[in-house]
């Protein structure tokens, strides 16, 4: 069993809207990364993690979590409203593997977390490796290999709708996912938009959580509602042009705690 510090808050990043594959049990949340199933437990000043696979664990969940990042720093530089860096204290950008980020957020696209998270599933009983992990079966996510073996029609089963045609192209598409840690963020906007179901959001999304490019942010409900209430501004484009005079390379920073605190906020009137 690894046990790291807890110094981070491993709900709220879990929880946030920006990891799909995830239950929680009692008080530990069983996650599913791209080649191990892991158990995550909060412990007083210590999270106890077990895994399917011990190999370099400690290094995985750290790059996982983007632990060795220093975010109050980030914080510190953004300029970000003190009772937005409040509520999300603690929470962090995750840094996710670029096949199952680029899929899950094209199946994003007009649909629900709870469809997503099971197209997502299913998929991976299709074609991903069966792991048992503490008496319970898991399947990790496919290759971009392993999806190549799946027809529309194997799409279409997961549940994925209109979509199933974009995700049997992009996989059988000559995708370099490898060649964007070359480009700058304009470039790999504009890279990913030229395949098709993938449009500003979605690759805003892949940028963020995939490449950590904190200069690069999707806009959503949320925080549209949050420009018009703290500041009166409305429409992408001027949102934009605020956020990036405003917040500058740290605005998928900012964007993504706008986002977790308005949605939450608003739950919390509701209830």
């Amino acid at each position: 069993m690894l046990k790291i510090k807890n110094n981070f808050n491993l709900d709220n990043t879990i929880t946030c809207g920006q990891i799909f594959r995830f239950k929680k049990i009692d008080n530990k949340y069983i996650i599913i990364l791209p080649d191990r199933v892991v158990e995550l437990k909060i412990d007083g000043d210590y999270i106890l993690v077990e895994s399917s696979n011990e190999e370099n664990l400690e290094s995985v969940i750290k790059d996982y979590f983007d632990l060795n990042t220093d975010y109050n720093k980030l914080l510190q530089d953004s300029n970000l409203d003190k009772d937005i860096i409040d509520f999300n204290s603690g929470n962090k950008i995750i840094h996710q593997d670029p096949v199952i980020t680029l899929i899950e957020y094209i199946i994003s696209s007009a649909n629900k977390v709870e469809r997503i998270s099971k197209s997502l599933d299913l998929i991976s009983r299709k074609c991903g490796k069966k792991v048992i992990f503490n008496n319970e079966e898991y399947y990790l996510f496919p290759s971009l290999d392993d999806l190549k073996k799946l027809s529309v029609d194997d799409f279409r089963d997961c549940k994925v709708g209109f979509r199933d045609k974009y995700l049997y192209e992009i996989v059988h598409s000559d995708i370099d996912l490898n060649s964007i840690n070359n480009m700058n963020s304009d470039e790999a906007l504009k890279y990913l938009k030229s395949f098709k179901g993938i449009g500003t959001k979605v690759a805003s999304c892949i940028l963020l959580f995939a490449y950590q490019r904190l200069d690069v942010y999707p806009i959503d409900t949320w925080v549209k509602k949050y420009m018009k209430d703290t500041y009166n501004i409305e429409g992408e484009k001027n949102i934009r042009e605020f956020t990036n005079k405003k917040y500058k390379e740290y605005s998928g920073l900012v964007i993504q705690y706008m986002f977790n605190y308005k949605r939450n906020n608003n739950e919390q009137k509701r209830n």
